[in-house]
């Protein structure tokens, strides 16, 4: 009797345990993208439908990368692959020889180092495509990816023999002889990942480009680090009189740093740092520089996370009893940037932060010891100060929109604080690609400390 009673219990028990794992939550990083990352999202505040119509652009690129990382952790989700695929083969011709913008023209702007990093997903999808037995659309993407590459290492101006910070890359061909932190992450993770996937078959100086690498971080580093702070200024000048730096400090100490320290902009710093140290070559000669660096700016990062909630302020240095001055800003006798709206708790930053300390940490790069409760604390902050769930959509909340520096045409760009939070372009929007890129990345790596921690028990 009690043999057939355990037979008749057994499907429901069986049950019972298909329902539990069916009723366990999904990730958060499926949720959001579910929710916004294969669509619905904005790009600098342009709405995008599709994740796969849309056009070649960093945030379009981050999100797309973010989507991929997330294919990685759950391979099963094979719509993520697919979305990301079909970017890129929207965006890419059919020999992979030119990035396609809107017009069908070249989206490869000359010097502008915005355009490079959406290419990072190339890297993924031409090991995929390569497994698969797809060698076509594998040399296609390499391709793509080696058109990004040379394009930055050979096509990109470059600050001047003479000059201080000389072959540092400009920013942009607008923002001539300026480096921006932002610019470390639009570059020198695809140039790096490049160098580690096919450096070894090139015909240039694999040693050398690594060097090229990691001088630009050393020479951003040495101008815009401010040790008192443990903090870097946003962007520097090597020509801070000229017109288009006017935001730029004119004299000693930091002369040429622009006057403030922007949280988004040391987020993609501190993510760059962390994506290129996990290519370089253990045993190149400026792979400690580079290392240092990164653990300069991990402790500065951390020192200036809010003790409450666990995330971090969009100006550094400062919290919300911070506001802008009332008085705006003068530029050649106009003001600009008028209002007294107070500093804020930022998702971008705070999302790119976590997911560099998360990253940094399972690489080896970061001591877990010192930092897991800095990136623990961090990413239940994001959860709980920016995420919005209502009708099984997840949404995120509170995001500077864009930020920048002149040029000259746009005076109203001065750097200050009355700028990053009055200014014209730097509002407080919601699911902002950059944010959610930003969030899908720290919330895989979090997942995946998880899985690790229980298998490890």
């Amino acid at each position: 009797m009690r043999k057939y009673l355990c037979l008749l219990l057994l499907p429901l028990l069986l049950g019972a345990c298909a329902s539990s794992r069916e009723e366990a939550p999904m990730p958060y990083s499926q949720r959001m993208v579910e929710s916004h990352g294969l669509g619905d999202f904005y790009c600098n505040r342009h709405h995008q439908a599709k994740l796969d119509t849309t056009g070649w652009d960093y945030v379009s690129g981050l999100v797309a990368n973010a989507v991929l990382k997330a294919w990685q952790l759950y391979p099963e989700k094979t719509a993520y692959y697919d979305a990301v695929k079909a970017f890129a083969d929207h965006n890419t011709n059919a020999d992979g020889s030119m990035i396609l913008s809107k017009k069908g023209t070249s989206a490869l702007r000359p010097s502008n180092i915005d355009d490079l990093p959406a290419g990072n997903i190339y890297f993924t999808l031409y090991r995929e495509e390569m497994r698969k037995g797809n060698t076509q659309d594998a040399e296609r993407y390499r391709r793509a990816a080696t058109l990004i590459r040379n394009t930055l290492k050979y096509n990109h101006s470059r600050i001047a023999e003479g000059l201080p910070g000389a072959g540092g890359f400009f920013h942009k061909a607008t923002y001539p002889n300026q480096m921006w932190l932002d610019g470390l992450f639009m570059g020198s993770p695809i140039y790096a990942q490049w160098q580690y996937t096919f450096g070894a078959d090139s015909v240039d100086n694999n040693n050398e480009s690594w060097s090229d690498i990691a001088l630009q971080f050393k020479t951003i580093h040495r101008y815009t680090y401010n040790p008192e702070k443990q903090l870097n200024y946003h962007a520097w000048s090597a020509t801070p009189d000229a017109p288009d730096s006017f935001w730029a400090n004119k004299e000693e100490p930091f002369k040429g740093c622009s006057p403030e320290f922007w949280a988004r902009g040391m987020g993609w710093y501190f993510a760059a740092l962390v994506d290129v140290l996990e290519f370089m070559p253990r045993e190149h000669p400026d792979r400690a520089a580079v290392d240092s660096i990164l653990q300069q700016v991990a402790a500065g990062v951390a020192r200036w996370q809010d003790p409450q909630s666990g995330v971090w302020y969009q100006l550094m240095q400062y919290d919300a009893t911070k506001t802008a001055d009332g008085k705006g800003d003068t530029v050649d006798g106009e003001t600009y940037n008028v209002g007294t709206a107070p500093n804020y708790l930022e998702a971008s930053a705070s999302g790119i932060f976590t997911y560099a300390f998360l990253k940094g940490i399972r690489l080896g790069l970061l001591d877990a010891a010192t930092y897991r409760p800095v990136a623990e604390k961090a990413y239940a902050g994001l959860l709980k100060t920016f995420i919005r769930e209502s009708d099984g959509r997840t949404d995120i909340v509170r995001t500077c929109a864009s930020a920048g520096l002149g040029p000259q045409k746009n005076p109203s760009r001065t750097g200050t604080v009355n700028y990053y939070l009055c200014g014209k372009d730097v509002t407080i929007v919601e699911n902002e690609g950059k944010a959610i890129g930003t969030f899908i990345l720290a919330s895989v790596e979090y997942e995946q400390s998880k899985q690790q921690d229980t298998t490890d028990k």
